[in-house]
């Protein structure tokens, strides 16, 4: 009997050590989502001191209050926020992900060439990161005429 036990507790040592160290399901959670040019409100439990945040290039953090900050998202990517109290210890540091916003768009695709519609319900030409360069420039220099005149406009009046 112990000759058959020992092989058998061999290969389970074997295949724990081969499984590495057990993983942690809190540290395993998903990352804060936000999605591009979108906000959203996250309440804390605790009051923040400080707020840091590791690309502000891909997401914005503005401070309502002490437990309350709003996310943007600015570009696709994953960073991380972290959150001090009032004595400087940090009580949340959490991953962001900034993926692009798919609701209410259309993708059309002419080989390797994409351009986005943002469709509400008419389909109109929207600015997408992704999306062929000169469709991309193209309604950035419309929106951004758009806007000159906008502001034109209310100059004049």
């Amino acid at each position: 009997m112990r000759r058959a036990i020992a092989p058998l507790l061999s290969a389970l040592a074997v295949l724990a050590l081969a499984a590495g160290p057990a993983v942690d399901a809190a540290a395993a959670k998903e990352p804060l989502s936000v999605e591009m040019d979108q906000a959203r409100v996250v309440e804390l439990d605790k009051a923040a001191s400080t707020v840091i945040v590791g690309n502000p290039a891909i997401v914005d953090v503005q401070v309502l209050s002490p437990k309350r900050l709003v996310l943007t998202g600015k570009s696709n990517g994953i960073t991380n926020m972290v959150i001090l109290d009032e004595n400087g210890q940090p009580f949340i540091d959490e991953q962001v992900s900034v993926q692009t916003f798919e609701a209410n768009t259309v993708r059309v695709y002419r080989q390797a060439s994409r351009a986005t519609y943002a469709c509400t319900p008419k389909c109109v030409p929207t600015v997408t990161v992704g999306d062929d360069m000169s469709q991309f420039s193209q309604v950035v220099q419309q929106q951004s005429q758009r806007q000159s005149i906008v502001e034109d406009a209310a100059k004049n009046h």
